[in-house]
């Protein structure tokens, strides 16, 4: 059968009609048709193509356990602050969600309130407090914080050769809903640009730049999970972010402090959660 333009996309699409879930046959209609629609648009040539393939084997092949090229590459599209849009709408009195990234780790380390998770990492060294609460402003006691970030190297420990995590813990909330630790004060850092995602930064004359962020997952039984960042205010890159993870109300101010003839730095920051039942609605 000698199928061309849109009906070669028909049969495409129609070849997924006997799958037995009709959000399969959804997804892939879609992808297909839109598929189909770019390359047409932009008149995809055979060379540009197997150009395509390569750079998507390539992105595969960088992949490891500690290194996830394609959440990297969906993170500079757009594709996973766009995902986070539509898979987390909630009332406007909620923290703001934003970018998973490609560094968390299962099974991090359990620490204590005011404990220093830090474990060696280069840095100036930064107090991280604040509370979880409800949309009402209600703390959540028992509620599960796990944090992660990169040192003042701009290295998350995944990137290193290390005995023992650093910069990356997970604590539980008192009965106030408080949540406390030391680290260290945030940088901008460049996301990894030796793959294929740098190669496309590059062609497209884009910086590799994210400005400086502290990563946090939060989590409690009748509440949705929030996944989201807390920025350093005044951070040159926050209008540059190379994956668009920053939004205004997750920019916070690090203070500095002395005590005692030592420096550290502070930041603030009350994370809220919608329940279960107000982001259904």
């Amino acid at each position: 059968m000698d199928l061309q333009g849109d009906d070669l996309t028909a049969a495409v699409v129609a070849s997924f009609d006997d799958s037995p879930s009709d959000r399969y046959k959804e997804v892939m209609g879609a992808l297909v048709r839109h598929l189909h629609a770019f390359a047409r648009e932009v008149d995809l040539t055979e060379d540009e193509y197997f150009t395509a393939i390569d750079f998507l084997t390539r992105t595969g092949q960088i992949s490891t356990g500690t290194r996830q090229e394609f959440v990297l590459l969906a993170d500079v599209l757009g594709l996973s602050m766009l995902t986070v849009g539509l898979g987390n709408r909630k009332p406007p009195e909620a923290t703001q969600s934003t970018v998973f990234g490609p560094f968390f780790v299962e099974g991090s380390p359990e620490a204590q309130l005011g404990d220093d998770i830090s474990n060696g990492a280069p840095g100036q060294p930064c107090l991280v407090s604040g509370r979880v609460l409800d949309t009402k402003g209600e703390p959540i006691p028992g509620a599960l914080v796990e944090t992660w970030q990169a040192d003042e190297d701009g290295f998350y420990d995944v990137q290193k050769d290390l005995d023992a995590p650093q910069n990356r813990a997970h604590l539980t909330t008192d009965a106030d809903g408080n949540y406390r630790f030391w680290a260290v004060k945030p940088v901008a850092y460049p996301i990894p640009d030796d793959g294929p995602v740098g190669e496309l930064l590059r062609a497209g004359g884009r910086g590799p730049m994210r400005p400086a962020h502290i990563h946090f997952m939060v989590t409690a039984p009748g509440y949705a999970r929030l996944i989201t960042h807390v920025f350093a205010a005044g951070d040159e890159y926050l209008d540059t972010d190379a994956v668009f993870g920053v939004k205004q109300s997750l920019i916070a101010d690090f203070t500095e402090h002395t005590d005692e003839g030592k420096t550290y730095y502070a930041v603030q920051y009350d994370l809220v959660l919608a329940t279960t039942e107000e982001t259904q609605q």
